[in-house]
């Protein structure tokens, strides 16, 4: 049986970090645009944008999914896919890396610059830079908005791992490394070439 992720589904703030109600989102709005800004549990968070191999993992899993799942082009369809949306989730602001909302939930793109629907996945590409973020903080809101799963991408660690959302947390299905070959809920309708999301410095 593979672990719960240990981490509970709660709506209060982690008690090792203290919400700052002066924080507001003008204040994310004063950081530089050459950054990504992020209000977590009160804190202001901001990094540089993603270096390019963080780039290209992001890249090439959207061109695996925006066909069958977006457009219904040999696969399913009945998905908005977003790449790097701003996601509005109560008081915290996330940018996720990739979010999808199924389209019975989400009828149509918002003209704003920002989503306030919880998605029903995400995508976290890790970093070392952000990894310890995206893994505690970031999951704890995703589960507490009802996000139903999340996948967290490592380009340098060439690993996928699938969660999906449990009465008690998070659950990790499913975890794949190097050139497996998966099908991963919710997108398990089409096969993923995982060695397509990694950067090489040549290719056949």
């Amino acid at each position: 049986m593979l672990p719960r992720l240990t981490l509970p589904v709660v709506s209060s703030v982690p008690v090792t970090c203290p919400a700052n109600p002066k924080t507001t989102y003008n204040d994310l709005m004063r950081v530089p645009e050459h950054l990504v800004a992020e209000i977590i549990d009160g804190v202001l968070y901001s990094q540089p944008r993603p270096a390019p191999r963080h780039s290209r993992t992001s890249f090439a899993l959207m061109g695996h999914l925006a066909g069958p799942f977006d457009f219904g082009i040999n696969g399913p369809g009945g998905w908005i896919i977003l790449n790097g949306p701003e996601l509005h989730l109560g008081s915290d602001v996330i940018v996720s890396d990739i979010a999808g909302w199924r389209c019975e939930r989400m009828v149509d793109v918002p003209e704003s610059s920002f989503v306030d629907i919880a998605p029903d996945w995400v995508c976290e590409i890790l970093s070392p830079r952000t990894q310890t973020l995206d893994r505690t903080r970031k999951m704890v809101i995703y589960a507490r908005e009802g996000v139903k799963n999340t996948w967290l991408v490592d380009p340098i660690e060439q690993t996928q791992e699938v969660y999906r959302l449990h009465t008690e947390g998070w659950l990790r299905v499913a975890m794949y490394h190097g050139d497996a070959v998966v099908r991963a809920v919710p997108f398990d309708a089409i096969e993923i070439k995982l060695a397509t999301l990694w950067w090489v410095s040549s290719r056949a």
